[in-house]
């Protein structure tokens, strides 16, 4: 059985043996928040969002490198956006974190322990049936949230909010279906939220650091195609079998 301690160990030995690449990234980022964070009155909004976007990064960076910890990273950082979120009036983000927790963050923790070596090695590519369904149902995520958001409540952006949540869902539920797939709509999902969050921000509804997190959440999705196990470029590096 394994103990507290043990558990927290080997979480701890989860952040070892990712790719040099997301180390380079994190350390970037990190450093981008943190000016960010000085360079403005430091707020309870602000100061949620730097512990938020830090630990969000740390989370996509495990993903991308199939590493269970980001079950609890995900967890932290959803609480945080949520928070900024629902300060932001970007409602259907809230859903977003939501969903992430289901579809992400709540599988991984049910499965901790099996879940890096179930992930990389039952990986699976779309068919063109897969395709015509995913897109399907995120164009019509799309209309139907920015439709319902924008008539009862007093979100300011329902369409850039609608395109965030109706990418980042599919995207959370193909990741939960272990397709590769997944990082075609995480990048867009990173550049719908960067687009949202920047819009945001000029309008003052936010601070600057979500839209520089959603700049850094692209440039993992681009590492990812060739550094992480979820393709066949970063299976190759790592010496596993390639997806069919």
């Amino acid at each position: 059985m394994m103990t507290h301690e043990n558990y927290g160990t080997w979480l701890l030995n989860q952040l070892k043996g990712w790719p040099q690449q997301n180390y380079y990234l994190f350390w970037f980022a990190l450093g981008c928040q943190i000016m960010t964070l000085v360079n403005a009155p430091i707020t309870a909004v602000s100061l949620v969002t730097f512990i938020g976007t830090t630990i969000g990064v740390l989370c996509v960076l495990a993903i991308n490198a199939t590493k269970a910890v980001n079950g609890w990273l995900g967890l932290i950082s959803a609480a945080c956006f949520i928070f900024v979120g629902f300060t932001a009036k970007n409602y259907l983000s809230i859903f977003e974190q939501i969903a992430y927790v289901v579809t992400l963050d709540l599988p991984v923790l049910i499965s901790v322990r099996s879940w890096n070596d179930d992930t990389k090695n039952h990986l699976r590519k779309f068919g063109a049936k897969e395709w015509a369904l995913s897109l399907g149902f995120t164009l019509v995520v799309w209309a139907l949230s920015a439709y319902l958001i924008g008539n009862f409540t007093n979100d300011p952006r329902p369409i850039y909010d609608g395109m965030a949540f109706a990418i980042s869902l599919t995207g959370g539920i193909v990741c939960f279906l272990r397709y590769s797939n997944q990082y075609f709509w995480w990048l867009f999902s990173g550049i719908a939220q960067l687009i949202l969050w920047g819009i945001t921000y000029a309008q003052g509804d936010a601070s600057l650091g979500m839209a520089i997190n959603s700049s850094i959440y692209v440039i993992n999705d681009i590492l990812a195609f060739t550094i992480s196990p979820w393709f066949n470029a970063g299976r190759r590096k790592m010496g596993l079998n390639e997806i069919k």
